[in-house]
């Protein structure tokens, strides 16, 4: 009977990373997108700009969703983001090892 609160508890933890790991889920689905030009978890193939390590991503991002940076692809996907999803997609490729 004293393990009823204890499996309570575990499940009520369990259930509050679940919304977590679905979060970091959905960044990496979307930091995907971007492996076709700056490579598989921003690692770059010669010629192309790595992302990982970078720690000016989301200000590049919002610059190209605002306009402010000429582009000829990037303003278009910048602009299917949501300014936190970019600081999401940001520090995604901030913690990757270059």
């Amino acid at each position: 009977m004293r393990l009823w609160p204890l499996t309570l508890a575990l499940a009520a933890a369990s259930a509050l990373t679940l919304p977590a790991q679905a979060q970091v889920n959905q960044v990496r689905v979307w930091a995907a997108a971007c492996a076709n030009c700056h490579g598989t978890d921003g690692r770059a193939q010669p010629g192309m700009e790595p992302l990982a390590g970078k720690t000016d991503i989301a200000r590049k991002l919002l610059d190209f969703k605002s306009g402010s940076r000429p582009a000829t692809l990037m303003h278009q996907i910048a602009k299917g983001y949501s300014d936190e999803q970019i600081q999401q997609i940001a520090a995604y490729f901030a913690a990757q090892k270059p």
